[in-house]
């Protein structure tokens, strides 16, 4: 008698697994809809039932937000790290401008021309330097979002999303973050675990 409560149990969780499949894969069909064409045409019946199977516990709701959290603040320290070299770029020529402006009112007339063009060679150079280290920050700042990226990629296929890889190809990163813009609609939609309401 238990093992045949148990079975009608199994079959009832399956069958509410395979309701909570459909309604994810529909509402994911829904959602392409609102994608370009060209996008629409990648994302075959396959891939959005496998990824509506990905999605049915909630595990990947969890981790998506919790990678976007992690993006958000790795943004926001790149962002403050540039805007500290840029303030520091800024001290720097306002002291040097209020050096040469006090070099220039102690000097003596005759000098003033020699003095003038030596000034003019030193802002180039801090210029210069100036730029190199905005460029050199701008590296970091990409290399460092291009590992954030391999990062998502790599822990969403771990998870066993459909259409996550690590890829630096323009076309399938345009493709995962359409995967991930309809993983977030359902999420808002309120398709977390254990819930199936649009």
């Amino acid at each position: 008698m238990e093992r045949y409560a148990g079975a009608l149990e199994e079959a009832a969780d399956g069958a509410r697994q395979q309701e909570r499949h459909y309604q994810l894969l529909s509402a994911l069909q829904s959602l392409v809809k609102e994608l370009p064409s060209s996008f629409q045409q990648r994302l075959s019946y396959t891939t959005l039932s496998d990824l509506a199977l990905a999605l049915l516990d909630g595990t990947v709701f969890e981790i998506v937000q919790g990678l976007l959290e992690i993006q958000h603040l790795t943004e926001k320290s790149l962002y403050n790290q540039r805007l500290r070299l840029q303030n520091e770029h800024r001290v720097l020529k306002q002291a040097l401008r209020q050096r040469h402006q006090d070099a220039q009112q102690a000097c003596r007339p005759h000098n003033l021309p020699v003095l003038q063009a030596a000034q003019q060679r030193e802002l180039e150079a801090v210029e210069h330097r100036i730029r190199e280290e905005q460029r050199a920050m701008d590296r970091k700042i990409v290399l460092e979002l291009d590992r954030k990226v391999a990062d998502q990629q790599s822990t969403l296929e771990k998870a066993g999303v459909a259409g996550f890889y690590v890829t630096t190809n323009p076309q399938e990163l345009m493709l995962q973050m359409n995967l991930l813009e309809l993983i977030r609609k359902l999420q808002q939609r309120g398709f977390q675990a254990g819930k199936a309401a649009l």
